[in-house]
């Protein structure tokens, strides 16, 4: 009798913040897995609005309800390593990607053609944004929020605060 090995996702991502859209493919990422990672890059060509160790703990923060309500395990880790090196140290077996636009399927397509040229075990999952959430990037979040527009639409009321504490604006 075979034992059922455990099955390992990585969703990578700066998450800076994480917004809706993010949550969205971590809860759907979430179900195909036993185990997720959700590996925090350090993209310091990003220039992150915040450091890295508070990227980690927003996100564990707004993830814990989804392990909870999936019954599974999610890991917030953060990593400087290549993807496919980081992917092969966790023993993940899928890679997963959100793709909100074709702009978004053109860089994920030359990605996913490198990574499987690293490793063809490891294969490269899509899943596309939810239409309400195509238009979410953390990128314009930022510029919204930088510009006192509201953001809520969004982000959590949580990364809402934390974005303009952050900013030094009103809360």
């Amino acid at each position: 009798m075979s034992k059922h090995s455990e099955v390992v996702g990585l969703y990578p991502g700066t998450f800076d913040p994480i917004t809706l859209g993010h949550m969205d493919i971590i809860k759907r990422a979430a179900r195909l897995v036993d185990r997720l990672v959700l590996g925090i890059s350090t993209n310091p060509s990003k220039n992150p609005l915040f450091p890295l160790e508070e990227r980690v703990e927003l996100v564990k923060a707004e993830t814990a309800f989804i392990e909870k309500e999936h019954n599974m395990v999610i890991e917030v880790k953060p990593f400087s390593s290549l993807l496919m090196t980081y992917a092969e140290e966790i023993g993940a077996t899928m890679i997963f990607r959100g793709l909100r636009a074709v702009s978004d399927f053109e860089y994920e397509f030359q990605m996913t053609a490198m990574n499987y040229k690293l490793n063809p075990d490891v294969e490269t999952v899509f899943l596309m944004a939810d239409p309400s959430y195509q238009a979410i990037a953390s990128r314009l979040v930022k510029e919204i929020a930088s510009f006192d527009g509201d953001i809520s639409a969004f982000v959590t009321p949580n990364v809402r605060e934390k974005v303009l504490e952050k900013m030094g604006k009103a809360v």
